[in-house]
């Protein structure tokens, strides 16, 4: 019995019995039990319904690969190679990572449940409860080296948006890798990240995993242990099917980076640049242990981010550097 066979099980959102769940799954009411504590351990919010068994506090939808496929249009068919479904991964980052060292991974999709080494920029730890977020990992080879990946993240983060905003909902982007969401009229909350990790020669082939973590539940206890303002998509929009976001997501991911290697990033700037989170306003830039004051002005079509700084205009890049606004 695994923790994903349980999750399927209680998805519903109907009461269980122990016995019922141990007749499913074929195991014993005890070995139930352990599997529930589990649960409560990894922040999925359980209700007990005395003398009839337990129920989750909110229905989800688990992902479903053959639901997921059939959703997608002719076109992403036809560039996705392989999608994978994993219960529990330590990184869905790095199960893509490894398909590339098999001979793998271009054109490949992971979506995880729950990671338990999820990383975020800055080796940030991501983590949600099974089932309660978006995760996933897409493989991409570009033959033309590093210097075609030039603003690549701010593009994904342009498809994100897009999609998010097919379903009524307003996100704002946040140089260079954050999906921000303001959550029923209060301050912008982090709501997704981007982490882009890139192999290869800087001037020949290399291969590109794309992360995304969206936040769709977060458990108050959650919340309170996050120490940044953060933002979860059900809060803002009820009703969205995880799989069809997931669909959407693969497809338009796949039609983005199909035509990126010739096009870059400038078709994708006044799109970005349309939905910046932080023009006009004062920021801090922090680069490992320095910081300065500045205001933020737009992206260029190489993806940076231009400030006005002590009166002089200057351009920030990728790599370590992030921005937070400045009240």
């Amino acid at each position: 019995m695994t923790i994903g066979n349980l999750m399927r099980l209680l998805s519903d959102g109907e009461v269980h019995s122990g016995e019922q769940l141990g007749e499913a799954l074929g195991v014993s009411r005890a070995a139930v039990w352990k599997q529930l504590k589990k649960l409560d351990a990894l922040g999925v919010e359980l209700v007990a319904v005395k003398g009839r068994g337990y129920r989750l506090a909110y229905p989800l939808e688990p992902l479903d690969g053959a639901k997921i496929v059939e959703r997608l249009p002719a076109s992403a068919r036809h560039l996705l190679t392989r999608l994978f479904i994993e219960d529990q991964l330590p990184s869905s980052n790095e199960y893509v990572r490894e398909r590339f060292a098999q001979g793998a991974g271009h054109g490949e999709v992971c979506f995880a449940e729950l990671q338990t080494a999820g990383r975020g920029r800055r080796g940030r730890v991501w983590s949600t409860p099974w089932g309660q977020s978006l995760m996933l990992s897409l493989g991409w080879r570009f033959e033309s080296g590093v210097n075609a990946l030039e603003g690549l993240s701010l593009a994904v983060g342009v498809v994100v948006a897009q999609v998010l905003e097919q379903y009524g909902v307003s996100p704002k982007l946040k140089w260079p890798n954050d999906i921000l969401l303001a959550e029923k009229g209060s301050e912008l909350g982090k709501l997704a990240g981007i982490l882009i990790e890139v192999t290869g020669d800087a001037a020949g082939p290399c291969e590109v995993v794309i992360g995304i973590g969206m936040n769709l539940s977060l458990p108050d206890s959650l919340r309170a242990a996050i120490d940044q303002p953060v933002a979860a998509l059900f809060d803002a929009k009820s009703g969205i099917s995880r799989n069809q976001l997931a669909a959407d997501m693969v497809s338009e991911l796949l039609d983005m980076l199909a035509g990126f290697e010739n096009e870059g990033f400038a078709p994708w700037r006044d799109e970005w640049n349309s939905r910046h989170a932080y023009a006009g306003l004062p920021i801090r830039i922090i680069q490992g242990e320095r910081s300065s004051d500045a205001v933020a002005r737009e992206v260029d079509e190489s993806g940076n981010l231009w400030v006005t700084e002590n009166d002089h205009s200057r351009r920030l890049s990728g790599g370590e550097i992030s921005v937070r606004r400045r009240l």
